[in-house]
């Protein structure tokens, strides 16, 4: 039996890559909508654990795009990496200086599209000796025929495949930790999640009362 290796938000740093407009709209594998709350809630995640968070960008300049702009909006202080060709990120060295300064082992990635950009990334990082937990649902593609092979590719590699709920959860271990502030990111992003939320509010304020 494999090792559990949790994630632990001591050890972790958060890459986003390529969530570039004009990238996303090949993104086929998730609807629009479903995929822009996964990314922005990946992101949430990030800025609520404090995670050291690094930016990247390929040929922006170009039919590529700008980065997804409430990214750059939550990370204003974050080491943003303008690509001017690689497509593999890890081929950048500012890139790979930025992820080392982090001082962590535990690289949280996600990306556009999946079989490049993420995967590139992913197994390079499994090869400089990183733990790599690709969040699937934050990173997208073709379609799902390309999304799956890319997934066996990486997990095949050793990365281990994980959902943004999965990651926020395992981060926080204990809802004692803060209840209210992780209920309310999960709010944000899961409308059912907000039903509980508003189900715990309502009993919290019949016991004052």
């Amino acid at each position: 039996m494999s090792e559990y290796k949790k994630l632990d938000k001591t050890q972790a740093a958060l890459l986003l890559v390529d969530h570039q407009s004009g990238l996303i709209s090949l993104v086929q594998d998730f609807s629009p909508d479903d995929f822009k709350n996964n990314v922005i809630a990946l992101a949430d995640i990030g800025k609520f654990f404090e995670l050291p968070t690094i930016l990247t960008t390929s040929f922006d300049e170009g039919p590529n795009g700008p980065i997804v702009p409430e990214i750059a909006e939550r990370f204003p202080e974050a080491p943003f990496i303008h690509r001017p060709g690689q497509i593999n990120a890890w081929d950048n060295e500012d890139f790979v200086k930025a992820v080392e300064a982090t001082g962590r082992k535990q690289l949280i990635i996600a990306g556009v599209v999946t079989d490049v950009c993420v995967a590139f990334v992913a197994l390079s990082a499994v090869e400089a000796g990183y733990d790599v937990f690709v969040v699937t649902d934050a990173s997208g593609t073709f379609n799902t025929t390309v999304q799956q092979a890319a997934w066996q590719r990486m997990q095949a590699a050793g990365c281990q495949l994980v959902n943004w709920f999965a990651v926020a959860c395992e981060l926080h271990r204990d809802w004692r930790n803060d209840m209210e502030g992780l209920g309310s990111l999960l709010s944000n992003h899961l409308p059912n999640y907000r039903n509980l939320m508003t189900s715990y509010a309502k009993l919290q304020e019949a016991k004052g009362g």
